[in-house]
């Protein structure tokens, strides 16, 4: 496995060093890496990265128990020295590989882009100043137009967030209102029950009044 890792990232420092030079080698790998980007390419990538990434993880979770344990121990035997060095190997070179394919990736990414951007000149200097006037006048023309349609649109947003605030002040002042009027009707609601319980007492002992007399006559 340590002769495939050091393959990988001796051909992928050879690759950036390919990059980083205008060579007709680097218009061959510039095609390899576009075709490699395109179709099923990405998803292989990502897969195969993302299992170096895992195995990466695993080796440094090895380490930090390796040497728990020899915090633990207070000791270390040669086997697990030998592991450790293992670990700490591996780990290393397939983070060298992932760092070193996120560097071709980005050289390829800004090679391309400043490719782009050359040929865009070069048509720009081939239309002419009078093309390249008329031009920038138009999308300044068409910059102002959308700047007023956003003035606009802004404009309208202000009032429409002005009118829902005063409906919600309204649509509050009212639920504070009602929440009044609500505790009021429960006043009146007590002193309605007072008032009741109160009579019912009067009538209870009304009734109660004329049975003491007639009882007071009989004997």
């Amino acid at each position: 496995m340590f002769q495939l890792l050091f393959m990988v990232i001796f051909s992928e420092m050879a690759v950036i060093m390919v990059l980083s030079f205008k060579t007709p080698l680097r218009k061959l790998t510039l095609m390899v890496l576009d075709r490699v980007k395109r179709g099923r390419g990405p998803l292989m990538v990502k897969t195969v990265a993302a299992t170096i990434a895992v195995v990466m993880i695993s080796s440094v979770y090895s380490m930090m128990t390796i040497k728990k344990r020899w915090i633990d121990d207070g000791s270390a035997n040669p086997t697990e020295q030998i592991l450790m060095v293992k670990h700490l190997l591996e780990a290393t070179l397939m983070g060298g590989v992932l760092f070193l394919a996120l560097m071709i990736d980005r050289l390829h990414h800004y090679i391309r882009e400043l490719r782009i951007r050359r040929k865009s000149m070069e048509a720009i200097k081939k239309q002419g100043p009078e093309d390249g006037k008329s031009s920038g006048s138009d999308k300044v023309k068409a910059l102002e137009g959308e700047v007023t349609t956003l003035q606009a649109k802004l404009k309208q947003l202000e009032s429409d967030l002005e009118t829902k605030t005063k409906e919600m002040d309204a649509a509050e002042a009212n639920a504070v209102a009602l929440r009044k009027q609500s505790e009021g009707f429960l006043l009146e609601y007590d002193r309605l029950l007072e008032e009741n319980q109160n009579l019912r007492n009067q009538l209870e002992s009304l009734e109660q009044s004329p049975s003491r007399s007639g009882n007071k006559k009989n004997t």
